[in-house]
């Protein structure tokens, strides 16, 4: 069964190495999401995205900025 489309927080990444840091600071902080492989209208470099509900994004920058991680994009998508 297909699931409905909903929005989600996307963010992608030029390194895999991002994308598992990520993943593993999220975790730590109890955010939830996970890792994707980046939805065919955008383009990432190493193919991983981090889908999230949109309500977490400010909590997602903040995870990003203390990792000093950069990400590639972050953008609100439904997929």
């Amino acid at each position: 069964m297909l699931r409905k489309p909903q929005l989600r927080l996307v963010i992608t990444f030029h390194t895999t190495a991002e994308a598992l840091k990520t993943e593993k600071l999220a975790r730590e902080q109890g955010l939830e999401g996970r890792l994707i492989p980046v939805p065919q209208v955008l383009s990432a470099g190493c193919g991983l995205a981090w889908s999230a509900p949109p309500e977490t994004q400010a909590a997602m920058e903040t995870v990003l900025e203390r990792g000093n991680i950069h990400p590639q994009q972050i953008i609100q998508l439904t997929i």
